[in-house]
C-alpha cells in the first residue's frame, strides 16, 4: 500500500518516494521529512499504486530507484507522458553509460549512483527543484559524446538531403545567365565588357564546377542547383 502524507504540500517542493526496497523507503522518508524545503507527500512500494497516487499528491518531484519495473517495464516513460511537469530523480542507479543515456533520453531530471550518500540525495532533490539537473561526474564525457556522434550524423543527414550549391562567383553567374538566354561567347564577352578569351576561360571553369559536359548542362545543372533563377 502507498501512504499520501499530504494532498496539498504545506511548505516546499512536494516529493512522492517510489522503492519497492521497504528499509530504504522508509529511511529515506523519515530522513526527508526533516528537511527544510522538502515535503513528502507520498511514499510507495508499488509501481502500479504509485502512478495512481500521483495526481491525488500533486508531487513535482518523484524520487524513485525504478528506472523500470519487471510489472512496470514503461515505469518512468508512462509516468512522464501522462505527467509531463513531473520531475524524476532516479537514485540507486548503476554507473553504466546505456543505464544513464536511456535515463536521459526518457527524460530524467537527475541520475544519482549506488554509492551516493543520503545527503547526495537530499542534494540531488533541491538541486532539481530550483531548475537544475543532477549528473554524475564520471557519466558526463559520455553524454557529450554521444550528443557529439549524434550532431555528426544529423550533419552528414543535411549534406545528403541537400546536396552543396555549385560555388560561383558573381561574375560567372552572370555569364551563366547569358548563355541560358542563347548568347554567343562573342555576345557574352561585348555585353560584360571582356574578352572572348576571357569569356571561354570561365566557361571551362564553370563547366569544372558543376561538372558538366556542355555549356547548356551547365546552365541546367546551375539553374536545377537554385542558383540560377531564370
Amino acid at each position: 500500500m502507498g501512504q499520501l502524507y499530504s494532498q496539498v504540500p504545506v511548505s516546499g517542493v512536494g516529493v512522492y518516494l517510489l522503492s519497492e526496497n521497504r528499509l530504504l523507503r522508509q529511511l529515506l522518508a523519515r530522513l526527508l521529512l526533516k528537511k527544510a524545503g522538502i515535503c513528502i507527500v507520498g511514499v510507495s512500494g508499488n509501481p502500479k499504486l504509485a502512478i495512481d497516487e500521483f495526481t491525488a499528491s500533486r508531487c513535482e518531484i518523484l524520487l524513485t530507484d525504478c528506472l523500470t519495473s519487471p510489472l512496470h517495464p514503461e515505469l518512468v516513460p508512462g509516468i512522464l507522458e501522462r505527467h509531463p511537469s513531473l520531475k524524476v530523480v532516479l537514485f540507486g542507479m548503476d554507473e553504466d553509460p546505456d543505464s544513464f543515456l536511456k535515463a536521459v533520453s526518457l527524460g530524467v531530471s537527475g541520475y544519482v549512483l549506488k554509492d551516493c550518500s543520503a545527503s547526495d540525495i537530499v542534494a540531488a532533490v533541491r538541486t532539481v527543484a530550483q531548475g537544475g539537473a543532477v549528473c554524475p561526474p564520471s557519466l558526463c564525457l559520455c553524454l557529450m559524446q554521444r550528443f557529439a556522434q549524434q550532431e555528426r550524423v544529423r550533419s552528414v543527414a543535411v549534406e545528403i538531403e541537400s546536396p552543396s550549391k555549385p560555388s560561383l562567383t558573381h561574375r560567372q553567374i552572370q555569364l551563366v545567365s547569358l548563355v541560358a538566354k542563347g548568347l554567343t561567347n562573342k555576345e557574352i564577352a561585348a555585353n560584360l565588357n571582356l574578352s572572348e578569351f576571357t569569356v571561354k576561360n570561365h566557361m571551362r571553369r564553370i563547366l569544372k564546377l558543376v561538372d558538366a559536359q556542355d555549356r547548356y548542362e551547365a546552365v541546367s545543372a546551375v539553374r536545377e542547383s537554385g542558383v540560377l533563377s531564370v
